[in-house]
């Protein structure tokens, strides 16, 4: 019995010991990574906007003079730039759904200013992290965020599928042939998932006009479903016959044995309105039919006309949807509803040339928008005679403010609890927690799906969330195992320091003069358990503020 007494209490001081060795080994790397710039492995290979020759320069500069023109014309004055650490943060946002964190601001800042941009973004283009959440908001164009057939759709295999894509940046007109033209099963195939989540149960096989709906708008940014019912009214171009001409080449595409193939015995036949009995459809595209290749399976020659150079919409519809990523607002409002005669924005053409000319870069895309100056424009004017007003907003003289969406507000709440990054090599029971905290908090928050790239309001309900819901409780509590706030408290050494360094895990930059002394005076002197809640509070204080959930 004596020797069973002696064990409790050694255990329960090893178990003690050993969180505690844990808690010391946590905060003794965060205080180098606090405290010291480290280059990231996977920024190694820096490429400088200057590598892609001077048309990338010229296309840029183009894009620029049109926006100058268009604010002569309005009498709009532009806003100064934005500093560095407030494009990173747009840039981590759209690129990763969070923002950077205080250790990856250390790394930034040990470049020359001029390089830090680009650096920026070859760091996140060799992140994960960015493959991972730009495949999630194309898979929801693709196929939206609807379950599927369970036996025959896997929709975490075709998000994984489009990370590999992105990751090894390839050509974008290759990844949507793939997804259009694909077949086989939804497992060893992934591209497949494009096609089997539409299956109908009683059918057992595809929708072809919920494909033909999802081409014309993911891919081509045009909304012809509107007229599969009936044909297009007040003044729409389009009839019932061209919806369904379409959705005539996925008539061959059958279910058999698990497996998605092409019968072509299998043809297409819609009732049409007013008709008495169903018919056969013959397939045609709604436009450019010279670029349709004569040849091949149906779905094959859809797939190339698709991506034809000479199919403007296809180039106009990628360059639209990541223009609207990195900036949360479209060029050309809605998203997938792009004109196709035109107006286009001087802009959405310069880019779309670029996009086909090159191959269809997604890399360089993106490169390319960041180097606008309307990218790496300010959200407000630093002359108060010449505020931003809507219409500067509305014609990209200041960058728009926009609401974070849920992601990337659940991705920047759990990052500014953590002054090293939250990315694929962090602990694997970390990761674990916070895609649970994740997946919670954008439960709760309100998730739009589909729709997420349309503008929305906040409401009272996420607000208090914000000041009431765990989520924020947890990230701001006194464990220094888990919570920069408390680590913040414990190693900052010093109340202007602590100050700034909570500025800059929640809002990517420095306090001003006002803020800081203003905060430095609420730590002063306060000590041990006191310490850890005055800046739990004032770390409580800036995620619950406005610009904590708005991009700028």
């Amino acid at each position: 019995m004596a020797s069973t007494h002696l064990q409790k209490p050694i255990v329960k001081w090893l178990r003690n010991a050993l969180f505690l060795a844990l808690i010391l080994a946590g905060t003794t790397a965060a205080a180098y990574r606090l405290l010291s710039p480290y280059p990231p492995s996977k920024a190694q290979a820096f490429r400088s906007t200057r590598e892609f020759g001077a048309d990338f320069d010229r296309t840029a500069q183009s894009i620029d003079a049109a926006f100058r023109e268009e604010w002569t014309k309005r009498h709009l004055r532009p806003a100064a730039p934005a500093p560095s650490l407030i494009v990173a943060r747009r840039l981590s946002l759209a690129l990763t759904g969070t923002v950077p964190s205080v250790q990856e601001i250390r790394a930034l800042e040990s470049h020359p200013e001029a390089d830090r941009i680009p650096w920026w973004i070859s760091y996140l283009f060799l992140d994960r992290r960015s493959s991972d959440y730009l495949a999630e908001r194309l898979a929801r164009a693709y196929v939206g965020v609807e379950n599927g057939p369970i036996v025959t759709y896997r929709r975490r295999r075709l998000v994984e599928w489009l990370s590999n894509a992105l990751q090894e940046n390839r050509p974008y007109d290759g990844i949507v042939r793939a997804l259009i033209d694909s077949r086989g099963m939804s497992t060893s195939s992934p591209e497949v998932n494009f096609l089997t989540v539409t299956l109908e149960a009683k059918k057992g096989q595809p929708d072809d006009g919920k494909l033909a709906a999802r081409v014309s708008r993911a891919f081509l940014g045009v909304r012809i479903d509107c007229v599969q019912c009936h044909d297009g009214k007040l003044g729409s171009q389009w009839k019932q016959k061209d919806f369904h001409q379409l959705a005539a080449f996925f008539g061959p595409a059958s279910m058999s044995f698990l497996r998605l193939r092409d019968d072509p015995k299998k043809a297409y036949e819609v009732q049409y309105l007013r008709e008495t009995k169903p018919e056969k459809v013959t397939p045609a595209v709604p436009w450019s039919p010279e670029l349709l290749p004569g040849d091949g399976p149906l779905r094959e020659r859809l797939a190339r006309w698709v991506t034809a150079p000479g199919n403007r919409p296809f180039a106009r519809a990628m360059v639209n949807r990541m223009w609207t990523l990195m900036f949360g607002r479209p060029l050309s409002a809605p998203v997938d509803e792009i004109p196709l005669a035109g107006p286009w924005p001087p802009a959405l053409e310069l880019l779309a040339d670029d996009f086909t000319a090159h191959g269809y870069d997604l890399h360089r895309l993106i490169r390319l928008i960041a180097a606008t100056s309307a990218f790496q424009l300010d959200s407000r004017s630093v002359d108060p005679d010449h505020p931003v007003t809507d219409e500067a907003e509305a014609q990209w003289a200041a960058f728009p403010l926009t609401r974070l969406r849920p992601e990337q507000m659940a991705g920047a709440l759990i990052q500014a609890s953590s002054l090293t990054t939250v990315d694929a090599e962090t602990n694997v029971l970390f990761r674990i927690k916070h895609s649970i905290d994740e997946g919670t908090f954008v439960k709760r928050f309100g998730d739009a799906g589909d729709d997420e790239l349309v503008r929305q309001g906040g409401t009272i309900p996420q607000r208090l969330l914000l000041m009431n819901g765990a989520a924020v409780r947890d990230s701001t509590g006194g464990n220094p195992l888990l919570n920069a706030s408390a680590r913040i408290a414990l190693l900052a050494g010093g109340d202007a320091n602590a100050v700034e360094t909570a500025y800059l895990s929640i809002f990517t930059r420095r306090p001003t003069e006002e803020e800081a002394s203003y905060f430095a005076a609420k730590l002063h002197g306060a000590r041990g358990k006191e310490r850890t809640a005055a800046v739990a509070d004032l770390c409580w204080a800036l995620i619950n503020s406005t610009e904590f959930s708005w991009n700028h």
